[in-house]
């Protein structure tokens, strides 16, 4: 009996220590359980708290970039309303442009228009160099025509041959020149213009007279003016062109010559 109870005992003492063998095991394990969820917990704050300074970063960044192009927007309104205003500069500038083009356009048309009837008034005046007149008034039309010359030169030499023309028809004028009579003879005559109305002559001696005379020959609606001398003329009209001639050399004193201008014209307007 005794022995049992020994045996007994020994079994109990040994189940003890295999429990608390257990138990120390047990608490090892439990610490390191601890540990780990302590570490855990330390790696679940330390990414609790990264995931916090990554939001707040990711906030700041999402308005930092909210407000950079908040900014980019205005700016690119600023540059297409900029674009917009140059661009209607621009097209105000091309319809300045353009307008200024189709009046020079109309004006030089006007220029030639004049200039034209300037040659056909020139071919109907007398021919007192006329060709030299004639072609440069057919000079400008031709340079006002290819472009050659610009409205303001245009505008320029018309005003010159106007203002030639006009002192031509105001002026009297006289020259010593041989000339040609109808007949063939060559005489050193003396050549009174007055204006582009009359142009007569007399010889070196006083005994041969012409006035030249307008004539209008038409063909249909198309109407040409021709020169020629009359030679033939009558007493009076003689003593007329030698007297005017003298005032205007000086040979008789200055004074008011009546003179048979409408003899210079026969037919026509």
């Amino acid at each position: 009996m005794a022995l049992l109870t020994s045996i007994t005992f020994a079994d109990t003492d040994s189940d003890i220590r295999d429990l608390k063998l257990e138990k120390e095991k047990l608490n090892s394990e439990i610490q390191k359980l601890n540990k780990q969820i302590s570490a855990t917990d330390s790696m679940l704050r330390a990414d609790d708290s990264r995931y916090k300074t990554l939001q707040q970063r990711y906030k700041a960044d999402s308005e930092r970039r909210k407000a950079e192009i908040d900014s980019l927007n205005a700016k690119i309104r600023d540059v297409a309303a900029q674009l917009q205003q140059e661009r209607n500069k621009q097209a105000k500038a091309k319809n300045r442009a353009d307008n200024v083009k189709s009046k020079r356009k109309a004006l030089n048309a006007t220029l030639v228009s004049i200039s034209k009837k300037l040659e056909e008034q020139i071919a109907e005046t007398l021919p007192w160099d006329r060709e030299a007149r004639l072609d440069r008034a057919k000079s400008l039309t031709r340079d006002l025509e290819s472009g050659n010359a610009t409205e303001e030169e245009g505008f320029s030499r018309l005003k010159s041959l106007i203002a030639e023309e006009t002192k031509f028809g105001d002026e009297v004028a006289i020259i010593n020149s041989p000339m040609t009579r109808k007949n063939g003879e060559l005489v050193n005559a003396q050549i009174l213009r007055i204006g582009n109305q009359w142009m007569v002559y007399s010889d070196e001696n006083g005994t041969l007279f012409g006035m030249l005379v307008r004539k209008s020959e038409c063909s249909g609606d198309v109407c040409k003016t021709n020169y020629d001398w009359k030679e033939d003329l009558t007493l009076n009209e003689r003593e007329a062109v030698k007297f005017a001639i003298d005032v205007k050399t000086a040979k008789k004193p200055p004074q008011i010559v009546k003179l048979p201008v409408s003899l210079s014209v026969e037919g026509g307007k």
